[in-house]
This record gives C-alpha cells, sequence and structure tokens, in this order.
C-alpha cells in the first residue's frame, strides 16, 4: 500500500480538505471532504459522520454526464488511492481530479448538458472553488498546506548539483586565461605581476564573485565542501576540477568568455560590476538602474 510522507488541511470555501504527498510525489486530497467541498456528499454536521466510500465515479456515471466523463484526458484520476499514514488507511484523490472536475462541470453548464437542480448546484460551487485556488494552483496549496514544498526545494537542488559537481575530481586544466586576471588588474588600475608573482589574496574573493557566485543556486557551497581550505588557508584543488565536463566546465567557459567581453567594454572596475550585474545578476540581487550615464 501506498504511504504518505507529509501531511496537511487546505481550506477552500470554508472546506477544510486533508491533504497528502505520497512517498513518490503524488498529491491526494481526502476523498469524503472533497466531496463535500464539490457538495456531491453532505457536510458531516447534517449526517452525523461523513459519507463513507466515493461518489465521484457514480457522479459522473450519470447519463446525462457521460459527454463530460469521455473528455478527461485521463480517467484514472477518477479512481480512489488507498494510502497508509499513522497506521490508519485513507482514501484520497490524485488532486489533479479537482480542478478537473470543476472545469468539466463548467463546462457542461455551457453547453446546457447539466440535469436537474443538484447537477446545477454542483456547478454552482465548482464555480467557487476555482476561484479560491485559481491564482496559486491546487499543487502548489498542497506543498505549502504539508511542507512538501521545503523537500522539493531539496530535490531541485539535488538535481542542479547532479549536473554540476563532478563525483571525481578531474585533472587540472586551464581554465581561467591570462586575461581575465589582466583585464581585472587594469580596470583597478593595478600592474599585471611578472610570471611567478603572486597575485594577491583579494584576487580570490573577486574571481568568487564574478564568476563562482553566479552560477547556479548552492554550485559554489558544495565546491567549497567538496574542496575546503587546509589549516594554511589554501585550496588543495581549483574550484572547476570538482565541475562536470559536460555542464559545469562548459557553463564555466561560456561564463568566463563573457565576463571577459564585459571586462573590455568597461572603462573602469565600478561600470564592469554595473554590466556584470545586468548581464549575470546573482540570484536574488537587484539589477542596477539603466542611467544616461552608463
Amino acid at each position: 500500500m501506498t504511504k504518505i510522507e507529509y501531511a496537511g488541511t487546505i481550506s477552500l470555501n470554508d472546506c477544510e480538505i486533508p491533504c497528502y504527498v505520497t512517498t513518490d510525489g503524488v498529491r491526494l486530497l481526502a476523498s469524503r471532504r472533497m466531496q463535500v467541498a464539490l457538495k456531491i456528499s453532505e457536510d458531516a454536521t447534517k449526517t452525523g459522520g461523513l459519507v463513507a466510500g466515493s461518489q465521484i465515479r457514480r457522479f459522473f456515471s450519470q447519463k446525462s454526464l457521460q459527454p463530460l466523463f469521455d473528455q478527461l484526458s485521463d480517467r484514472s484520476i477518477l479512481e480512489p488511492i488507498h494510502v497508509k499514514y499513522k497506521g490508519q488507511k485513507i482514501i484520497g484523490y490524485d488532486a489533479r481530479i479537482l480542478p478537473d472536475i470543476c472545469n468539466l462541470m463548467l463546462k457542461g453548464r455551457r453547453e446546457g448538458l447539466l440535469k436537474g437542480s443538484r447537477q446545477i448546484l454542483i456547478a454552482e460551487q465548482c464555480e467557487v472553488l476555482l476561484s479560491a485556488f485559481a491564482t496559486i494552483g491546487i499543487t502548489a496549496l498542497i506543498d505549502e498546506a504539508t511542507g512538501y514544498q521545503r523537500q522539493r526545494s531539496k530535490d531541485a537542488l539535488s538535481k542542479i548539483l547532479e549536473t554540476y559537481i563532478a563525483k571525481e575530481l578531474l585533472p587540472w586544466t586551464k581554465k581561467f586565461p591570462d586575461e581575465f586576471y589582466e583585464q581585472m588588474f587594469k580596470l583597478r588600475g593595478w600592474k599585471y605581476p611578472t610570471v611567478g608573482s603572486a597575485k594577491p589574496g583579494v584576487v580570490g574573493r573577486w574571481t568568487n564573485d564574478i564568476v563562482y557566485e553566479r552560477m547556479p543556486r548552492g554550485v559554489l557551497e558544495e565546491l567549497r565542501q567538496q574542496n575546503p581550505k587546509d589549516e594554511k588557508g589554501r585550496f588543495k584543488n581549483r574550484h572547476h576540477q570538482y565541475l562536470t565536463p559536460k555542464i559545469g566546465n562548459i557553463h564555466l567557459e561560456k561564463h568566463i568568455t563573457g565576463v571577459i567581453a564585459l571586462m573590455r567594454a568597461s572603462s573602469n572596475w565600478d561600470k564592469f560590476k554595473s554590466n556584470l550585474q545586468r548581464a549575470y545578476p546573482k540570484i536574488g540581487e537587484q539589477m542596477p538602474l539603466i542611467t544616461t550615464e552608463d
């Protein structure tokens, strides 16, 4: 039996509906409360308890609604899903069914397919429910209510890091052309060091700012974990040796090429940093305003 990993409650038009996310990422709505929200079933306060079983498929099996049923792209979502949560068996529906039912009922009303006051009442309720989650979406509502959005963000980050961070250390190859540093020193008004001379320590911080901090979120943090400083404060390897050949290093090379072009086109360091932020903004940082002096 499928198991639930996250649970919560969403409120639609003052109707509280338990919702869940299964271990394989399926979003579910509790069948009984969803039927109450649609007015397919009576409220527990009126019946002394929620109506047992599912009435969704039975409702759509009515002859007058058969044309609507035939338009469902995925009829399997009409089948209830049995899950287990904290030792209890729960009957739920794939959450995609709710907007589908609402849209179909409204279409049926427009096309004059609905028969009787009960079907019209349900269509009216579908209109109310659609407006309740139209701006966010039922999936986002469930993810927020259950806390699954936090896990989803972690999963997305993991996929990014998988494509950017290599599983094994790659051999060293030169990735930063001399011109990258020559342009940096020129824009700062500094004399470029002679062969064999060490560059100031701040160059490393600038390189992180200009390059690695403008890669996808989390990449630099992972590189620092993979390539920590030794007791003397030096990195054992180059960060780019931990980037994947087909994604990470190609992104790095293209970025450096673009940065050098910006350096060439900038008259000083401040203009370069402004141009850099416009071309390759850091995530979460505001782009600078364009003025007539730029």
